[in-house]
């Protein structure tokens, strides 16, 4: 079964690159398939008037477990964010009452972000969603593909972490 990445160095093996296209390929697919998810989440989250950022903050409060809160640099370290890009996401989730920032009585430079019950009844409603259509966009895999492809991501990303610490 060929594919446009198939045809796509096929062209190129017709211009005379004859170097490994192999990466070309899979990196190709890598993208495509990284903005047909982006677009399924996209479609999942508007549908509550959520932005892929908000839900993720949401998810990362809740999944912290109860008191369902932590500080700011929690977040956007577990998110892998700027503390800018996290604050502006942080003050649109305030606005519309789904989080809660309080100074810490012991410490006030000390802040935690915490869901309100809105904020936690809406991510506990998105979330099924999320998850039945993450299994949906896996369901052409078997269980057995998935832990292979896992495996493998895992062992490329570990190498991705080891160069930038070496750096």
């Amino acid at each position: 079964m060929n594919d446009d990445l198939d045809h796509i160095t096929a062209q190129w093996q017709r211009q005379g690159i004859t170097d490994e296209l192999l990466a070309m390929q899979l990196l190709g697919r890598f993208a495509r398939l990284n903005k047909t998810l982006e677009l399924a989440f996209l479609h999942c989250y508007e549908q509550h008037g959520l932005k892929q950022g908000e839900f993720d903050v949401l998810a990362t409060l809740r999944r912290a477990g109860e008191p369902y809160s932590l500080s700011p640099s929690q977040l956007y370290q577990s998110m892998l964010l700027s503390s800018g890009a996290m604050s502006t996401r942080l003050d649109k989730l305030e606005q519309r009452e789904l989080i809660q920032r309080r100074h810490c009585t012991e410490d006030r430079r000390v802040v935690h972000v915490s869901l309100t019950e809105q904020g936690k009844a809406l991510i506990e409603q998105v979330l099924p969603e999320h998850i039945a259509l993450q299994q949906r966009l896996m369901g052409n895999l078997t269980m057995e593909q998935q832990q292979q492809l896992s495996a493998l991501l895992k062992v490329w990303l570990a190498g991705f972490n080891k160069a930038t610490a070496d750096a």
